[in-house]
């Protein structure tokens, strides 16, 4: 039997490709025409699966999503909020470019829309006001998307010049670059902590007065 002359083609190749691009070019490097070259197609054979890029981005940010944990807020929601968010700063640590798409938030995606629900309904099942329970779900998304758009510590350069005499404060800065992921790590700990132990502070305390109800929860 006569092998195919064009590549058989799948959403998940397709998704994988797109990824792989995304990873090395960011968002911008993306166009069905460079992945259509890049799968060995014509860009009509991709609009089969996916008619527009939106379509696609969409499709590879679920999967992306698929891998963010919001199973243990049936432990608590102190246990359930810190799964999400550390599974969800894990997920995106790996594919940093696709960020910005996941910051525009959950729109119609099935995989954004199940752990919004999720999270909403862990928070408030816990004893939350559906109007904290909004302002915490977005609270956290805030922290991990600020931590996964870029490292804090590899923005200061490596020469102890720049920062001798004119900043004797920062006269540590130059070796932030060395020990980045363990700073960025653990300065993304320490703020989720801080955070968490605050909201368990408040949770304790008698309900505040006034505060009109916000609208229904918005994650990515």
């Amino acid at each position: 039997m006569p092998r195919p002359t064009t590549p058989l083609l799948s959403q998940a190749g397709i998704r994988a490709s797109a990824l792989e691009i995304i990873d090395r070019e960011g968002l911008d490097g993306l166009s069905m025409r460079k992945l259509a070259a890049a799968l060995g197609v014509s860009a009509p054979a991709l609009y089969f699966h996916y008619p527009t890029k939106e379509h696609l981005l969409d499709d590879v940010a679920s999967e992306i999503m698929e891998k963010v944990d919001v199973t243990a807020f049936t432990h608590g929601w102190r246990e359930g909020l810190l799964t999400w968010a550390r599974s969800y700063r894990a997920a995106l640590a790996e594919h940093p470019n696709i960020v910005p798409f996941l910051a525009r938030g959950p729109g119609q995606r099935d995989a954004s829309l199940r752990r919004a629900d999720a999270i909403h309904g862990g928070l408030v099942a816990a004893g939350w006001p559906p109007r904290e329970a909004t302002m915490i779900g977005a609270s956290t998304k805030y922290l991990v998307l600020g931590a996964a758009m870029g490292s804090f510590s590899r923005g200061f350069v490596d020469d102890v010049q720049v920062y001798l005499d004119r900043y004797p404060s920062l006269a540590d800065a130059h070796r932030l670059r060395e020990h980045a992921d363990a700073v960025d790590r653990d300065s993304f700990e320490f703020a989720l902590l801080m955070f968490v132990d605050g909201l368990a502070a408040r949770l304790g305390r008698p309900p505040e007065s006034g505060g009109a109800s916000g609208p229904a929860p918005r994650r990515g």
